[in-house]
């Protein structure tokens, strides 16, 4: 949900080579003068960008006003009348306006009262078969989540959460905690389960480990990849906690994003580490990190907690 991130093109372009061979746990990367001022820049600009977006763009965490999870339905209603399950109170929005059915790894929208209509992308549309993705009725978004426990959570451009925005607080830009590491496959894929800040059980792949050294410490981060509707194939998400978390950044924990380059091996900038979408709202339902991802270790780099709870 957060902006596109601009900083990938610059991890990129200054991966310096590691300084650690394959197999043994990575250093930080080292970079020149030129390539740490780019970098620097590019970091803080993506960060402003994240910020802005919070403050006030229709997409941001502060614009859900509300979410309804189907649970133990196939299908939900949405409209401005009483009996609908997700109700909008917009002239714009018919007294039921739309009926939304889980199918399979999808959802069909179908417009019920006459005239009632929604927009996939900037198509007007009565009737469509939709992966997780967003459409729009009215002022509204509504977000179709599916996660194997499929939701609408329903996004107001007028939202009253936006007067909670008070900024983010980061750490100072710190490229000791910036690393270009071999990724370690596991040899036998397991499926294992991720908690959820909603309580769900979610299904992941343990697709392997980063290995590398904070202070001299060797840490190990676990690789997942979600069993989800829209996760790819080669997608990877590290989920972690550390001895900042519940103190200097948030209580449930923080994400990294692992960028691939051309040679095979992998950038862990946790510099660019950030919070998980419930640490601004309640309506969404976020990995919780597995135990074998806290570390002991302070990870005193990235996005710090703002609390927005």
């Amino acid at each position: 949900m957060k902006p596109s991130n601009a900083l990938v093109l610059g991890l990129l372009v200054f991966a310096a080579p590691s300084a650690c061979a394959a197999g043994a746990p990575g250093l930080p990367a080292l970079l020149g003068p030129h390539e740490a001022d780019s970098m620097r820049q590019a970091i803080e600009t993506d960060r402003k960008d994240t910020e802005d977006w919070l403050k006030g763009k229709p997409t941001s965490y502060l614009a859900t006003i509300q979410r309804k999870d189907f649970a133990d339905k196939v299908s939900l209603t949405v409209g401005r009348g009483p009996k609908c399950d997700v109700r909008l109170d917009d002239p714009l929005v018919e007294e039921n306006h739309l009926r939304v059915t889980v199918l399979g790894d999808s959802f069909h929208v179908t417009g019920l009262d006459h005239g009632a209509a929604f927009k996939v992308k900037d198509q007007e549309m009565r009737s469509a078969t939709v992966g997780p993705s967003a459409i729009s009725i009215g002022r509204y978004a509504l977000r179709l989540s599916h996660q194997r426990y499929p939701a609408i959570i329903v996004f107001d451009p007028l939202s009253p959460n936006f007067k909670k925005y008070h900024g983010l607080k980061y750490y100072p830009v710190d490229f000791k905690y910036r690393y270009v590491v071999a990724f370690q496959p596991n040899p036998r894929p397991d499926t294992t389960i991720i908690l959820s800040t909603r309580g769900n059980r979610r299904r992941a792949i343990r697709a392997g480990w980063f290995e590398f050294l904070v202070d001299g410490t060797p840490c190990r981060l676990e690789a997942s990849r979600l069993l989800e509707p829209g996760v790819g194939e080669t997608d990877m998400s590290l989920f972690f906690r550390d001895a900042t978390t519940g103190k200097e950044t948030y209580a449930v924990g923080r994400y990294v994003e692992p960028v691939k380059l051309a040679d095979g091996r992998y950038v862990l900038d946790f510099n660019s580490c950030y919070n998980p979408a419930c640490a601004f709202s309640d309506h969404y339902n976020c990995p919780i990190p597995p135990k074998a991802n806290m570390l002991k270790v302070a990870i005193k780099a990235g996005e710090m907690d703002s609390h927005y709870h």
